[in-house]
Order: C-alpha cells, then structure tokens, then sequence
C-alpha cells in the first residue's frame, strides 16, 4: 500500500466521522486529539488533514479515486464502515454517505452489504438480553431489574471482579488481531460490560445508558474507534498487510496495552457509580476514571500472556457472538 493510499483512506475515515456532522463538541475536540496524537506516525501533516476535512470537504469521488488497489478500496470501506458504527447507529446521512463511497469504489453491493450488516451485529450485540433482563418485570430509565435491589450487586466481588478483567484481556486481544472488523467489536465491548455491570446493580440498561456513562468519562466511540484503525494501519497490520499475529504482536503491543487499561478502568468506575446508587457527578466519575487507568496502565504487562493467547483463539467470523457471551 502506497503512502498515498494510506492518506486516502484516513481521509475517508475522517469524512465518515463527520458525515453525521459531528455534532457533539467533545466528540470533536477528541477527533483532533487522535490526528494529533498519530500525526509523527503518519509521515504527513494528519493534523492538517483533520482541518481540510473539517473545513474544505474534500470530494470523496477524488479521494476514493487515488485508492488503485482491491485491498486498499475494501479496507476503506471496512474503516468507514467502523467509523458509522461507532456509536452503535448509523444515522441517515451516515447510510447515505456509505452507500456512495461503495459506488465510489466499484465495491459490489453484495460484498459491501455484507460487511456493513456484520458490523450493526457486532454493535447490535452489545445489547442483547441477559438473564437477568429477560426476567424483569419493570421498564423505563428508573426501573430496576427483577430479583436485584439497585446498588446491591448480584455478582460476587470475585464475579465482578472476572467480568471486568475479562473484557479487559477481550479488548486487549482484539487490538492485536489484523483484520477490521476485530477493531468494531473492541467498543460494543465496552458497552457490553457497562450494561452488564449496571444490570448486575438492579438497573435496567440500554443502548443510551452505556453510550452517555462513557461520553461522560470522555471514552469517545467515534475518536476511539479511530485512534485504534489509525495505530493499525500506520502500523501496517490490517488486513493481509501485518504478516500474521506474530508480527502483528510486536507492533501493537502499547495499543493493545492501552485498550486493556481502558476497558479495565471503565468496568472498575462502572462498578463504583452503580454500587454508589449512581449518585457521583461528573467530575467525581472522572477523577476516578483518571486514577483508574493509570492503575490499569501498570497492570498490563501481567496480562501479556494472557492476552496473547486470547487473540490466537478468537474466531472473527463469530464476533456477535462474542460480544453476546461477554
């Protein structure tokens, strides 16, 4: 894949990032953090690119032109694909928007059919029913789940304790893992465990619940989705491009490292909000979020082997239902 190429299809993923308009400032703010953040890596002015998608909306029939490889157009497509997903729901001008870059790319619309349906699975399956919530008998934002008493966990200390370390060595393994679709599965991961840690509380959860507790921490989806295909592809281990997990292994080490850390402070926050009666406010949920991930950042490392293993097993034509099982 060319250096060209490369700056195609980063174009195209922040395009897809601002095909709903982005209308959410903190979503934004953290979208420029990552074009900054992977800027030295990407051997061109990425924070740049950020402003002329922002400001210029460059044509995406030009962009997707420069793409002269099979590989390069569909992992366009997969990318933009992760980026609509993001935050679980492709809208309108999102549909719109990849519905025409499969044109673009004279992708068949089987093909690209496929690929987005995978994806709205994977994202679908954050939420599906748990066995506590098929037995509820309450619903609303209010309501608590049937059998549990709301701050009262239903888990064990040593249950919640291997839910969240769990999700942590998932995530953790699906960033080391070269094809795309792994990366769509990390943040309905996320999801996943924060419905689940809520359930566990008494509360009933759905998809505005999990998505608003992570907004508020400043986990954004569609930037955090971006900043894991970014470190992928500059990395050159998406696709076929990584040689296999092995090699893929050395260089995504730090990421996949992050990601656990992630993950593992967003079940632990999680687990004290619920248990508090969700009574901390923002900047207290915050604070404990920051303390929480640089505790995580240390512990890591323990998981390596752990973490490595998993990614030999997963199965990225089951993902849903990984995430279901999570």
């Amino acid at each position: 894949m060319t250096a060209e190429e490369t700056r195609s299809i980063l174009t195209i993923a922040l395009m897809a990032a601002f095909a709903d308009g982005l209308k959410d400032e903190g979503e934004r703010a953290a979208v420029k953090r990552v074009a900054e953040a992977l800027g030295p890596a990407a051997g061109f002015d990425l924070p740049g690119l950020y402003r002329e998608v922002l400001l210029a909306k460059p044509d995406l029939a030009q962009v997707a032109a420069s793409l002269q490889s099979q590989e390069a157009r569909q992992l366009a497509y997969e990318m933009a694909v992760g980026v609509c997903d993001a935050d679980g729901a492709q809208g309108h001008a999102e549909k719109a928007f990849l519905a025409r870059l499969a044109e673009l790319l004279a992708l068949p619309s089987a093909a690209a059919g496929a690929t987005s349906a995978r994806a709205d699975e994977v994202a679908e399956a954050a939420f599906a029913p748990t066995d506590a919530a098929a037995g509820a008998g309450a619903t609303g934002a209010a309501a608590t789940v049937a059998g549990t008493v709301m701050g009262k966990s239903s888990l064990s200390d040593a249950e919640m304790d291997k839910l969240i370390l769990n999700a942590a060595v998932t995530n953790a393994a699906l960033e080391l893992l070269p094809e795309t679709l792994a990366s769509m599965a990390i943040i309905p991961l996320q999801m996943r465990l924060v419905y689940r840690i809520g359930q566990a509380h008494g509360y009933a959860m759905d998809r505005t619940h999990a998505k608003d507790f992570l907004a508020t921490l400043g986990v954004g989806l569609t930037s955090q989705y971006l900043e894991q295909f970014g470190r992928k592809l500059l990395g050159g281990v998406l696709g076929g491009l990584g040689g296999g997990l092995g090699r893929t292994l050395g260089r995504q080490a730090a990421s996949s490292g992050l990601t656990f850390a992630t993950t593992y402070a967003l079940g632990r926050v999680a687990q004290r909000y619920y248990a508090a009666g969700r009574t901390m406010d923002t900047a207290a949920l915050k604070q404990a979020f920051a303390g929480l991930l640089e505790e995580a950042r240390g512990l890591a490392p323990r998981y390596r082997e752990q973490i490595e293993q998993k990614a030999s097993t997963i199965d990225t034509r089951s993902l849903a239902a990984l995430v279901r099982q999570s």
